[in-house]
């Protein structure tokens, strides 16, 4: 056997990567020096996309303008609905009494 005393303190005590693994744990892997990933779950130099990566987008459903315009027609739905409510509403009376 060896003299020599292994130093795992440092190791043991560095910041651990926040992936999550298939079964649903914690990875045990230390994380990238300045990255809060390990090597193997995007901490690695050069991983990942881009910045502003155009090549991502795929249809724009998520953009600020679509997602605007998503809330104004559910807006519109509602006012739309609330009308046909109060319409109704006074001619089942009618047809009740």
């Amino acid at each position: 056997m060896s003299d020599h005393i292994r130093n795992t303190g440092p190791m043991l005590a560095s910041p651990r990567c926040g992936a999550r693994t298939r079964c649903g744990d914690a990875c045990r892997s230390p994380a990238v020096h300045g990255r809060k990933r390990c090597r193997m779950h995007g901490g690695a130099q050069g991983s990942g996309a881009p910045r502003a990566n155009q090549n991502a987008r795929k249809h724009g459903l998520f953009t600020g303008d679509a997602i605007a315009e998503r809330r104004r027609i559910q807006a519109l739905l509602g006012e739309a609905r609330k009308l046909l409510e109060e319409m109704v509403a006074p001619a089942q009376k009618l047809t009740r009494s």
